[in-house]
């Protein structure tokens, strides 16, 4: 069994933020492989966000960014099970965070689900003729596949939880709120955001 030291699992709380026992663990698990034990951890953080999310929340801030010039604000709704929570550093850091990335990159929606069926479908129609001419003779199993990588790219390109968590571009916003829940242990969603520019 590969001994872990103390070095090693400080490197991995480090870049993962995960509690120090998760990240021996996870060493452990992988045989002091820092890249393997960070995948882990996501996973485990998953599997804690899936069993939080039908917790209900009631607490929360509404949080409120404005660029240095005065002339961009924006207001973001995440809401969490206590108000413990809500008052946590880390908890006011992400809200900071997903406010940043929503004046950064102004989505037009939340998520994948808040995207109006008729715009998806016509998206998807538009998609699907642009590559049925592009990939002419291609197997239809191709094709679609190549539609649905399309589309992908697309919700990625429209949607806030999709996007480059700014203060760390690593990730996803989905990806920080996953990690945010597996470190806090709570249920945490971002439900609304606002974007407002002077003149817009």
């Amino acid at each position: 069994m590969t001994k872990i030291d103390a070095k090693t699992v400080k490197e991995l709380r480090d870049l993962t933020g995960a509690p120090m026992m998760d990240c021996k663990s996870a060493l452990s698990e992988t045989g002091g492989d820092i890249q393997q034990a960070r995948d882990v951890l996501r996973k485990r953080g998953q599997q804690v966000a899936d069993k939080a999310s039908s917790r209900e929340v009631s607490e929360g801030l509404v949080y409120g960014y404005t660029h240095h010039n005065g002339k961009l604000a924006v207001l973001v709704e995440i809401v969490c099970e206590t108000d413990f929570v809500a008052m946590n550093e880390d908890f006011k850091a992400f809200c900071h965070g997903v406010a940043m990335t929503v004046a950064a990159f102004n989505p037009k929606y939340l998520n994948k689900e808040a995207i109006p069926a008729e715009d998806v479908e016509k998206e998807q129609a538009i998609v699907t003729e642009m590559t049925k001419e592009s990939m002419a003779g291609k197997p239809d199993n191709v094709i679609e596949k190549a539609v649905t990588g399309r589309m992908e790219k697309w919700y990625g390109e429209h949607t806030l939880m999709a996007k480059p968590y700014v203060p760390d571009d690593s990730k996803t916003i989905e990806q920080m709120r996953t990690d945010l829940v597996a470190k806090i242990g709570e249920n945490i969603q971002v439900r609304r955001f606002f974007r407002m520019e002077l003149g817009g």
